[in-house]
C-alpha cells in the first residue's frame, strides 16, 4: 500500500474531516503553500532526525512536525524524545522509514523506529496542510482531528519561527 493510501485509509477509519487537492509535483514549503492558497503557519512541514541517546545509547529517529514559518530546534527536538542532540537523519534511511521522496513526508509515522513529534503551534491552525506521500497530492486536514489521532503527547515546542530580514 502506498503512504498515501495509509493517510487515507487512517483518515478514513478516524472519521477525520479532510480533502484531497491535486496540483503539480513541488516539494518546498513556501511554493506548494502558495499554490494551495493556505498559510505558512498551516503547512506542516516533516523533517526525519537522528538523535543521539545519552548514555551511549545509540540513536533513534524522529519525525519532526513544525509550521512553515518556522525552523526546526534540533536541541529541542531532541529533548522531546529523551535525547541529547539531533541532526537531519541521512536520506536513503529518511526514505526508508517513511516510504516518501523528501517533500512528500506527511506528518505521520507508519514506522514503529520513527517517533513522531509535532510543533505545539500547529494545535490550532483550523486547518492543517501537508504533502501526502506524493509530490502532487495534498491533505488539508481538520486540525482538531489530526490532534485526536496522534494524541496530545506527540506535541512539543520543537520549533523557532523563523526571521525575515529587511
Amino acid at each position: 500500500m502506498t503512504t498515501f493510501a495509509n493517510i487515507t485509509a487512517l483518515l478514513d477509519r478516524q472519521q477525520a474531516d479532510y480533502r484531497v487537492v491535486e496540483h503539480e509535483a513541488i516539494g518546498q514549503t513556501d511554493a506548494i503553500s502558495a499554490l494551495r492558497g493556505n498559510a505558512l503557519s498551516q503547512a506542516a512541514k516533516a523533517m526525519v532526525l537522528e538523535v543521539a541517546m545519552p548514555d551511549g545509547g545509540g540513536s533513534r529517529f524522529l519525525l519532526a512536525i513544525v509550521p512553515g514559518d518556522c525552523k526546526i530546534n534540533f536541541k529541542s527536538a531532541a529533548r522531546a524524545i529523551g535525547g541529547k542532540k539531533s541532526s537531519f537523519a541521512a536520506p536513503e534511511m529518511a526514505q526508508s522509514l517513511t516510504q516518501c521522496v523528501m517533500g512528500a513526508v506527511p506528518p505521520f509515522s507508519f514506522d514503529d523506529r520513527l517517533a513522531l513529534r509535532v510543533d505545539a503551534r500547529l494545535r490550532d491552525v483550523g486547518t492543517l496542510w501537508f504533502n501526502a506521500g506524493a509530490l502532487e497530492k495534498s491533505i488539508a486536514l481538520n486540525a482538531d482531528d489530526y490532534r485526536r489521532i496522534i494524541g496530545d503527547a506527540s506535541y512539543a515546542d520543537i520549533a523557532t519561527p523563523m526571521t525575515v530580514s529587511a
